[in-house]
């Protein structure tokens, strides 16, 4: 029954995406774009999937409560410094290298189904939760592109802004 509910879950990040791209890109076709109303209304609805997807799993027995809660924070720090930076430095940056939202759908949705067939893996002789491992790698990664975008808009505000 597991594998079932696995579809209905890839499934549905494909209506997620699907419609985060169409409003987008409809709004545009018709030249009727409100570019305020739709970043807030994208990004407040993306945070509170986030949440909800990612607090399902830690009350779901794939994921330990706690890294449910790091990887939360992870992802709300990352999205504070990009709305600050969008904000202060007037640059939004969506993708990081090969990262952006697609791919990050496409990874999530090919690791719903390996969760289902294998969702304990064995590193080093040790047994862990597939979605636990899955987490530190993402907050590893999610804190790196904190860290490396602070300094970078810090020191680009800083010598914009020098004290003269």
């Amino acid at each position: 029954m597991e594998f079932p509910c696995a579809s209905g879950a890839v499934v549905c990040l494909g209506i997620n995406w699907f419609g985060d791209s169409l409003d987008g890109t409809l709004a545009r076709f018709r030249n009727q774009q409100r570019p305020r109303y739709g970043f807030y209304v994208d990004h407040i609805i993306d945070s509170f999937g986030a949440l909800f997807l990612i607090g399902g799993l830690g009350l779901s027995g794939y994921m330990t409560p706690m890294l449910a809660m790091g990887l939360v924070m992870a992802y709300f720090l990352l999205s504070i410094e990009l709305y600050l930076a969008t904000y202060c430095v007037g640059l939004f940056r969506l993708s990081f290298g090969m990262w952006g939202p697609t791919e990050l759908r496409i990874v999530l949705g090919a690791g719903t189904f390996v969760l289902f067939v294998k969702p304990v893996v064995k590193i080093a002789g040790e047994s862990y939760l597939l979605c636990d491992v899955s987490a530190v790698v993402a907050i590893a990664g999610m804190l790196l592109m904190t860290v490396v975008n602070t300094i970078r808009n810090t020191v680009r505000l800083y010598r914009e802004e020098r004290i003269r």
